[in-house]
Order: structure tokens, then C-alpha cells, then sequence
């Protein structure tokens, strides 16, 4: 497998497989192909791993690209304004955490699963839910970044305080947790919400400059309403 990425604004990535080779999405994020390309859409992993996707914000069910000669081309485009991040699990023997909706598509040996937050407080107040997703194997992974990617390296015992929303990817190693702004003030006026979220290292975490989410909750008021 070969890729490259095309695009600054809202890019794609272009992956040309040999005969036999297969990449994966959740269903409709498919932008072209070439003449080649059979797909094939299942519940990977079975009905109880595909509700657990449902539930982390993917699709229940998955579109599987499989190459029918060498030299066949599919392009998985991003939804936002963005980037789009590959990242080699191979190089990554105990996998990636990933929020929901960070995922765009895999090689076919990549496993993609649901993985609970350990702490109630993340679950409950981390803006992500309960559930993140745990991506695993030997292939390539794919990653879908709102704005722009910044990564970090965190040693050991070292914190990182992240407005919610902005996590988009960080190695097991790294501890998940919720941790409550202080002062009344900072509150209600700081114009940051109640929380952020708190990793401490060792470990890669991956941030987006972006939360496209609450992009489009500051815009919606700005709408005009025919009411």
C-alpha cells in the first residue's frame, strides 16, 4: 500500500493498493476510486463491536475497499477544515486512544474497538462520553484533525490541560481525567466551561487547534430563522 495527501483546506487521502489489499471506513466516507476497487459493506468485528462504534460516534457499519489489481486508487476525504494525520501502528506496539470522531480509515490489520475512560469524572464531565476508541496492529491508521495537529511529548508525571474537545489522539501510557476550573469567576465568565481535560504522561498526545463542534455552536446563533 502507498498513500499520499492532497489538499491543505479539506484534504483526502489517495491510498493505491495492490491486488488483494484492503483499506477500511465507516460507510459514505469514500470521496472517488479508480477502476479496480470492490467494496464490501459489514459489521466488522461483529454486532457487538459495531454497537460500541455506534456508541463513540462512528458507524454501525464499515466499507471495505479491496483492490482487484495492483495499482488501484480510493481516496477518503475529511469532513472539516483540517488535516488529515497517517499514523504507523506498526511503530506502535500497545495501539493509540483515540476521541470519537477522529478516525477516517485503516488498512485492513488495523483493529479499531470501543475502550471506557477508567475514571467516572472523565466519562461523565470529559465531553467525549464514556466511551473512546482503541485502534491496534500493523498497518496504517488514518486520522481525521480539525484545524491543525499538534503533538506533544509528555515525560513522566508531566500535565497537559486541555480545553474539552481539543484531545484527539494520545498513547495508553498517557492517564485520561477531568479536573474542575477553579474560582466562581473563571466559571461563569471565563468563557472556557466547567472543565478541562487533565493527561498526564509518559506519552504522544495528539491535539487539534480546532473543535469544530463548538465552531458550529458559536455560528448557529448567527443564522437567520425564518420564525
Amino acid at each position: 500500500m502507498e498513500y499520499k495527501i492532497v489538499g491543505q483546506t479539506v484534504p483526502v487521502v489517495e491510498v493505491t493498493l495492490n491486488k488483494g489489499e484492503t483499506i477500511y471506513t465507516q460507510s459514505g466516507g469514500m470521496a472517488y476510486q479508480s477502476e479496480g476497487i470492490a467494496m464490501k459493506t459489514n459489521a466488522r468485528g461483529g454486532m457487538m463491536k459495531s454497537l460500541g462504534r455506534m456508541f463513540s460516534g462512528e458507524s454501525m457499519f464499515m466499507a471495505n475497499y479491496t483492490a482487484e489489481k495492483d495499482g488501484a486508487m480510493v481516496a477518503f476525504a475529511s469532513t472539516v477544515p483540517g488535516a488529515v494525520v497517517p499514523v504507523d501502528l506498526s511503530k506502535m506496539p500497545n495501539g493509540i486512544t483515540l476521541q470519537k470522531g477522529a478516525f477516517l480509515c485503516a488498512e485492513d490489520s488495523v483493529n479499531t474497538s470501543v475502550t471506557w475512560t477508567k475514571k467516572l469524572g472523565a466519562g461523565l464531565f470529559g465531553g467525549e462520553g464514556f466511551i473512546l476508541q482503541k485502534a491496534e496492529g500493523t498497518g496504517m491508521l488514518f486520522l481525521e484533525v480539525d484545524g491543525d495537529i499538534i503533538e506533544k511529548d509528555l515525560a513522566a508525571g508531566e500535565v497537559l490541560k486541555v480545553d474539552t474537545g481539543n484531545v484527539v489522539a494520545f498513547d495508553p501510557s498517557v492517564t485520561y481525567d477531568i479536573e474542575t476550573v477553579k474560582g466562581l469567576g473563571n466559571i461563569f465568565l471565563g468563557g472556557e466551561g466547567l472543565f478541562l481535560t487533565k493527561l498526564v504522561g509518559p506519552g504522544k498526545v495528539m491535539l487539534q487547534s480546532q473543535n469544530f463542534g463548538e465552531f458550529i455552536g458559536k455560528i448557529v446563533p448567527h443564522i437567520p430563522s425564518s420564525n
